[in-house]
């Protein structure tokens, strides 16, 4: 498979008064369409950093960063705009949902970036809060939404535009054991579908979903492997009680 994430030699220096530190040390990593990498490590260790690069959020002190074929320092404003609102999807711990806005309004909002017409943006948004569970809930806000739900919300948000990458970022962190399997869930399915899913976790278990775990230490890649992921599924006991809501089993996209 090509290439769509490729560091070389990456370093990212940061100045803290009259202290430099030193984020990430000539980082070289290669990452395949469509696949499901985890990127573990300690605080400090680099994976928030390498996470930022990756998603156009920041800029490396030196070496290249190509995204496809694309050389991201080449990029100008508006281009890295519009890469970060068409080719990659984000998921936060924090879920980072405007807190006024509905589930249906939160999901329409890339598309409304992007100058999709109405019509279509009501019927694509609709489709993927179904998808992912939430059908009955388009018109709640995030303080009539549950962690697990508002997860939902920013997954079918980070999907809409069909992205060729979701970055996922401490996804399950704030999340119970149940609802947790349930995200994951929904990203093997997008995984599936041939998406590369990047996900930076501290969770050794939620790794073992992964079919790669690069792990970090000192800004330094220590250890990058393959093998075949864990499949998510609820387990026995952990089953939703009747009138709560799950993601549409059986294809997302």
């Amino acid at each position: 498979m090509p290439a769509i994430i490729q560091l070389e030699h990456v370093k990212k220096m940061y100045r803290m008064g009259d202290v430099t530190v030193s984020a990430l040390l000539d980082v070289s990593l290669r990452i395949d369409e469509g696949e499901f990498v985890a990127i573990m490590g300690s605080s400090g260790s680099g994976k928030s950093t390498m996470m930022n690069i990756i998603g156009c959020l920041d800029w490396p002190t030196s070496g290249q960063y190509f995204l496809g074929k694309h050389l991201v320092s080449d990029f100008d404003r508006d281009t890295l705009a519009d890469v970060r609102n068409r080719k990659l999807g984000f998921v936060f711990q924090n879920f980072n949902l405007l807190p006024r806005a509905t589930a249906l309004e939160q999901v329409v909002l890339p598309m409304l970036y992007a100058g999709v017409p109405a019509e279509e943006r009501h019927r694509r948004a609709a489709e993927a809060l179904t998808r992912v569970g939430l059908g009955s809930r388009m018109d709640h806000r995030p303080n009539q939404l549950s962690g697990g739900q508002q997860q939902r919300v920013a997954l079918a948000r980070a999907m809409i535009m069909n992205p060729r990458v979701i970055l996922a970022d401490e996804p399950t962190g704030n999340l119970d054991s149940r609802t947790s399997i349930e995200v994951i869930i929904l990203l093997q399915e997008l995984g599936r579908t041939g998406i590369t899913i990047v996900l930076v976790t501290h969770e050794p278990d939620i790794a073992e979903y992964a079919g790669r775990c690069i792990v970090l230490k000192d800004g330094r890649i220590l250890s990058d492997t393959r093998r075949m992921p864990r499949r998510a599924e609820i387990p026995a006991g952990l089953e939703r009680t009747e009138g709560q809501t799950q993601p549409v089993a059986g294809g997302l996209w």
